[in-house]
This record gives structure tokens, sequence and C-alpha cells, in this order.
């Protein structure tokens, strides 16, 4: 087994390097995989099912006086989810210069302000853990860099230098900022290449050392806990001048290296790929289905959801979500509404057209959200990124509390609902709205969905009978413990997408080993919409039982105002 680790990491890396300096790397590697391999426990679950429900949050999302933020976490997903939330995406908990945590000074240690390496290690004790990886760049207050403008030699190839003077038009460029930056270096000025902000200087990974220091990392994130591992923006990591420096072969060759490492140091890893671009580019970081990410985002799927639940029409989600290929049986999707981000439109190109993309950023500012803009190069702009909380996203000013939930609810219920694995957002699992304060305090329009509770108040609201918290996160929280259980809803269980009527999304999930079938329908607008029976009938094989309502179904379903509906029935397997 080592020696074909070994063949196929020197295949990998002679395409990286160059044969001569491909054979010093393997060995490197092969040291590295040997000794983490020693420290790993066999997990009990190499791969997801079902029950895995992951809650994506802040280290200090939720707070309380005198505790490290780590261990009110712990201690609040004990006290109140540990039946629905078995995986939890800590954002990045590092200590950081910048852009809440994404420009991290120092990997492999802990910001004190959250806690310790041993909060950590009580969580995952508790939950399957996510870490960022945040290996495009590193924070410009880092070691690492602070060392390269000292003219240390070991960091001097850790980082891209650049021409001014050169041709950068190709280069995609995620923000209107410049894409290199001036600094004065022990060696006199230098321009170095920063995709994202002044303060996040791209890592170069032409040098073996870069890439043998990040592979100890993630091995190291392992070791300290992680089940999962999200390779934040990994699309730049490799820059050419003459190319667009996104999706390079090389970046693919990069993430099949990171994967096999992982693979044989630490089975059951399970690594995923952040990648907010148009779904084709997104997908083909699933490499061949078997050596690249087991999970990508779906980056379609918020504002397709956004914008059916705005209009009362699931027209372009139902389109969309047909067009979806099968994964194989070690791949799947990540499936999530809401996030620490905005909502990215860039992923609708060519799904929505620009007035419906304006029509649904203009919603959002009447809901009290922003919208971030990108430079179009001919003088006009239009909407990258629609800031805003989910909830109030999708809200209508002046509604009862009642129908905010249950709309909401009907969201996530999509969420819930297809193939792959969902992640919900502490603020969406909590019930919360716009945070107008976090953005006049920190100027930055993405702070509206980043608010900080405190455990105490917020607890009293979620008891606080009729309450939005209390709608949204006892009525969330019934539904996950539903899809928990069952098997029709296992990640890779195929999915076959129905057209009833433009107001309703549907899609049949079936589980061929064990024969459950799930038809969804989801009604998305504030109509009462009828759906006969003879459109769902060859899919339930006689009378089935909606699982959210607990009642038998055997005729024509007049659907309420944003019903939702899971329509479960066994059908024979053959042995």
């Amino acid at each position: 087994m080592e020696t074909t680790v070994k063949k196929s990491l020197v295949n990998k890396l002679e395409r990286l390097y160059g044969e001569q300096r491909a054979l010093s790397v393997t060995s490197e590697v092969m040291e590295l995989i040997q000794t983490y391999k020693q420290k790993q426990i066999e997990p009990e679950k190499k791969w997801v099912d079902e029950k895995d429900i992951m809650m994506i949050t802040y280290g200090d999302s939720i707070k309380e006086e005198g505790e490290a933020p780590l261990k009110t976490l712990r201690e609040f997903l004990s006290d109140h989810l540990t039946n629905e939330i078995n995986a939890v995406h800590i954002l990045p908990f590092y200590p950081y210069s910048s852009d809440d945590g994404f420009s991290v000074m120092d990997y492999r240690t802990i910001n004190e302000e959250l806690g310790s390496w041993d909060d950590i290690r009580a969580l995952s004790h508790q939950s399957d853990l996510m870490f960022d990886a945040v290996i495009n760049h590193i924070s410009s207050k880092s070691k690492w860099f602070k060392e390269y403008l000292k003219g240390n030699e070991a960091y001097q190839d850790y980082f891209v230098e650049a021409d001014p003077k050169a041709d950068y038009s190709k280069v995609t460029r995620p923000r209107a900022l410049p894409l290199l930056t001036k600094v004065e270096t022990s060696n006199g000025e230098k321009h170095i290449w920063t995709t994202f902000s002044e303060d996040q200087i791209d890592l170069n990974y032409e040098s073996d050392r870069v890439l043998l220091e990040v592979l100890d990392i993630l091995l190291t994130y392992v070791e300290k806990g992680a089940r999962f591992l999200r390779l934040d923006a990994i699309g730049f990591m490799w820059k050419k001048l003459g190319t667009t420096s996104i999706h390079l072969e090389e970046t693919h060759l990069l993430v099949q290296v990171m994967r096999e490492v992982l693979e044989e140091a630490a089975p059951g890893t399970i690594v995923i790929t952040e990648t907010n671009v148009p779904h084709k580019d997104n997908i083909s970081y699933f490499g061949n289905g078997s050596n690249e990410a087991h999970l990508v985002y779906q980056f379609p799927l918020p504002p397709l959801t956004l914008h059916s639940f705005q209009t009362g029409e699931a027209s372009e989600l139902t389109q969309w979500a047909k067009s979806l290929e099968p994964t194989t049986d070690s791949t799947t999707y990540f499936n999530f509404l809401a996030s620490h981000d905005g909502i990215g439109v860039r992923p609708v190109e060519g799904i929505l057209t620009p007035s419906e993309v304006e029509r649904m950023a203009d919603k959002v500012q009447t809901n009290g959200g922003y919208v971030s803009y990108k430079d179009n190069g001919d003088g006009t702009k239009s909407p990258y990124e629609l800031n805003i909380n989910y909830l109030d996203a999708i809200s209508t000013n002046g509604e009862s509390v009642e129908k905010k939930a249950k709309r909401f609810i009907a969201a996530q219920s999509v969420l819930l609902s297809l193939m792959g694995v969902p992640g919900i957002y502490v603020h969406s699992l909590l019930g919360s709205q716009n945070d107008l304060e976090g953005v006049k305090e920190t100027g930055r329009y993405r702070s509206i969905n980043r608010e900080k509770l405190t455990r105490s108040s917020l607890e009293e609201e979620l008891q606080t009978e009729g309450s939005l918290r209390n709608l949204v996160f006892n009525d969330l929280k019934a539904l996950i413990s539903i899809r928990k259980s069952t098997k029709a809803f296992h990640p890779n269980a195929s999915q076959q997408v129905l057209e009833m009527d433009r107001r309703v999304f549907s899609v049949v999930r079936t589980n061929e080993q064990t024969g459950d079938r799930v038809v969804a329908i989801i009604n998305v607008s504030d109509e009462t919409v009828p759906v006969q029976q003879e459109t769902f009938d060859s899919y339930v094989k006689g009378t089935a039982h909606d699982l959210i309502s607990d009642r038998k179904i055997s005729s024509d379903i007049t659907l309420s105002p944003y019903e939702v509906i899971w329509l479960h029935s066994t059908l024979e397997v053959s042995s």
C-alpha cells in the first residue's frame, strides 16, 4: 500500500515541481504520513449518512460572561441540541488580524478570547467538528510574513512576488481591490500577490516548503479533533501569468495531494472545498469522484431558494435541481442557505436573469439588508452579494410572527430535502434577525448576520412561548429529528425532481438499499395550492404517511400557504 501511495504522490508532485524535486518532497510527505498515522484512531464512521446535520457558527456566536465561548458553545449544544446537531463547523478560531478570522496570524494556536485546544478537544468528544483550513493566504501580521519582510532566507519563497508592470488582466478577481500590494522589505521594495486584501497575503505553492508546511497543519487539525476540513478559497491557490489563476490544473493537483495524504494518514477525514463560483467550476473539485473533495458547497441553492420564496414561484429552483448530476458513493453536496457571509448571486449567472437578480436585491434592501456591488469594467455595476439575515430576506414587512416562522421553516425544508449534507447557520437555527447595530459598529455589511448572543437572554427568548425564536427553534428541531430518522434522506440516496405546480417544489428521495422513499412537497407561496394524487401516486405505491403531520395520504392534497409534506413509503428491495 505504501509503495502505491508513494508512486501516486511522486506522479502528482512531478507535475507540480519537476522530477528532481518531486522525489525529495515525496520522501518528506511519506515521513509526515507515518508520523501522524501512528497517532490516529480508526474512526467509527467513515462516511456521512442521514444523521449528519452540521451547525455553522463562530466560536463566540453564543457567549456567557466569565466563560470561554467555546465552553459556552459546547454546553449550549449539550443542553439544547444533543439529538439534532451532531456536527459543528466552527469558523476560524485562530488568532487573526482582520476579516472576522479569515486573516490567520497563527494556524497552530487558538484565539485566547475563544478558549483553548482543550475546549476544542472536549467539543470533538461531543460533536464531529469541521475546522477551517484558510490556506490560500495568511495574515500580514503572521510570523511567516514578518520573517519574510526581515529577509529571513527560510521564508523568502513563501509568498508570490510580482512585477507591477506585467499584464494581470486575465486574473479572476473576487473583490474590487488591488491584486498586488507594495511592501518594504530588508531586500527593498516588493509587490506581493494579495487576492483578497492587503492584510491577506497569498501563499506561494510553487514552493514545496509551503506545501509541506500546509500538509503538516492539516494533519495537526485532524489530530486536534477535526473530522471535516474546509479548504477555504481553494480555487486561487496556484498563480500563473497569462491565465485566470483560478481552478488551474496545478490547483486540482494540490487538492489531490492533500486528499491522498489525509486518506493515508487519517482515514475517515472528509475534505470539503469552498469555491463560490458557477456550478460547473464548483463541481470540478469532485475530481474523478474519488480523488479530490468529498463534499462541495451547493452555492446556487441560497439565492434560488430566496428567489422562490420572494416570488412565490419555484420554477427556476426546480429546473436547476433537475440539472444536478448524481454524485459517486464517496462524494456529495454540502447544502446550506445562510452562512457567515452574504448570499452570493454569482452562482445563479445563467439561471436567473439580471433583472430577476435586481428584483431580489431590491427586496433585500426593502427588508433592511444591503447589497454589495461589483464593478463590471464598463462603467456599470451589478450585485454580487446580498447582505441580510436569511429569515428577514424572505419575510414580508408587517406580517405575523407565525407566518414569518412558517415561511422560514418551509425554506429550511428545501435544504433538508435535497441530496447532500445539510449545514444550518447558527442564526437560522436560533431565529435571529438583522443585526443593524453590528453593521453600524463595524461599518461592514456582512456584520448584519454575525451577531454575538448572550446565552442567558437567548435562552429566555427561546423559552418564550410564541416568540419568533421559540417558533423557529422548536419547529426546525422537529423537522431535523424527522429527517435524521428517515433513511430516504441519506446524502447519497437518489433524487428525482417533480414538476407539479409553479408554486410547489417537489423532490423524490429513494434509498435503494433500504427501500425507503420520501416525496417532499413544499408550497413556496402564500396561496392555497391543490396537488392531484396522480402527480405523486406512482412514487408512493398506495397509502403513504406524511412524516410531518403524521397522517395517511391516499387522495388529492390541498397545500396551505408554505405547507411542507414529506410522504413516506417503503418499496420492496430485491435481495
